[in-house]
């Protein structure tokens, strides 16, 4: 017996055993490993199919997110600008208020001034009519010393008074 040239029995006990284990896994082996083949194969299919949907989800949510970006940075624009337009307008009413609020202010010290200054001069009137009525008694003394003297004043005073309250 050598190796390299078999026994034609041995080469007959090979054949045997090699179809025997054949027909064993042509009838049990071969169903289920094509089976799990092509359960692999199907679950490889399903996972590339799942992956381009959630690739495709990815990008429409990459769209989505853009797009929402954009509507925020719009509404955040708008929000800015009526933030400044009710600034300005704060501010405006503000200037106005303290406008109305001065005017008001200058027309009280306004009236206040005229006020103090009709009082000034009363008083300056008040201070040189008593003045001009010291100086005038301290005149009429003098010039009436003697009785002819009084007599003509009070003739004087008389005259004037009664010119005063009946004018001819």
């Amino acid at each position: 017996m050598s190796l390299i040239t078999p026994d034609f029995g041995l080469l007959f006990w090979m054949v045997v055993i090699f179809g025997a284990v054949f027909f064993l896994l042509a009838k049990f082996g071969f169903p289920i490993i094509t089976k799990a083949v092509q359960q692999r194969s199907d679950h490889i299919a399903d996972s590339l199919k799942a992956a381009d949907e959630a690739q495709a989800r990815l990008a429409g949510m990459a769209e989505e997110q853009r797009k929402m970006i954009e509507q925020t940075r719009l509404e955040q624009s708008r929000i800015l600008k009526e933030a400044s337009e009710t600034r300005e307008a704060i501010i405006a009413q503000a200037k106005e208020e303290a406008a109305a609020e001065a005017a008001k202010l200058l027309e009280h010290a306004k009236v206040e001034i005229a006020a103090e200054r009709e009082s000034a001069i009363r008083d300056i009137r008040r201070q040189v009519a008593m003045i001009s009525v010291e100086v005038a008694e301290k005149i009429v003394r003098k010039d009436i010393e003697g009785a002819e003297g009084q007599q003509a004043l009070l003739d004087r005073l008389v005259d004037e008074a009664s010119q005063a309250q009946f004018p001819n």
